[in-house]
């Protein structure tokens, strides 16, 4: 892929900091549906996030499977009805891969409003499960976390492209 002039050099993610980042966002998404606000529509999936995240960066590592996996863990957690967050985040990754090249040639602000639509369509097939289950209708609130989960995009691409931005042996005479 060509670089556009001023763009850095990314070093190769590590897989262990994928793998971790990943049991952080599940982390988050567990210790999110059991603080104050317990499982309240309007708050952002953070493993959603950082799924996205690595299936637009890293689609050779971070597939379906990964999703699919990460979806059914949330659903026993959750108590849920099994498989409805392995659906949402399995269409989730699919939809992300589907448009990653693309998406890479853009800064963070315009990525955000270009994964707002895979944020809401995952938030939608799990309102489907759900309501098709015969569950109650979470409220209008809902809305809210698509717009959340892409205003924190920016702050997620930041944080996890840290360690790959870092020269590997700073030299004065090396500018990459």
């Amino acid at each position: 892929m060509i670089m556009r002039r001023g763009q850095q050099l990314l070093l190769p993610a590590n897989p262990f900091f994928i793998g971790v980042t990943l049991l952080i966002g599940l982390a988050l998404s567990m210790l999110q549906n059991i603080d104050l606000w317990g499982r309240a529509a309007w708050t952002p999936d953070f493993l959603a996030l950082t799924l996205v995240f690595w299936s637009i960066h890293q689609p050779q590592r971070i597939g379906i499977g990964v999703a699919f996996i990460f979806g059914l863990l949330v659903d026993v957690h959750q108590g849920a009805m099994l498989g409805q967050h392995a659906l949402s985040y399995t269409v989730l990754s699919f939809l992300a891969i589907a448009i990653h090249r693309r998406l890479l040639w853009f800064q963070a602000p315009s990525q955000a409003l270009q994964v707002l639509p895979l944020f809401a369509a995952s938030h939608a097939i799990e309102l489907c499960v759900r309501m098709i289950a015969g569950g109650a209708f979470p409220g209008w609130l809902l809305l809210l976390a698509p717009m959340l989960e892409s205003l924190l995009w920016p702050v997620i691409s930041v944080i996890l492209l840290l360690p790959q931005r870092r020269t590997p042996n700073p030299d004065a005479h090396r500018p990459l």
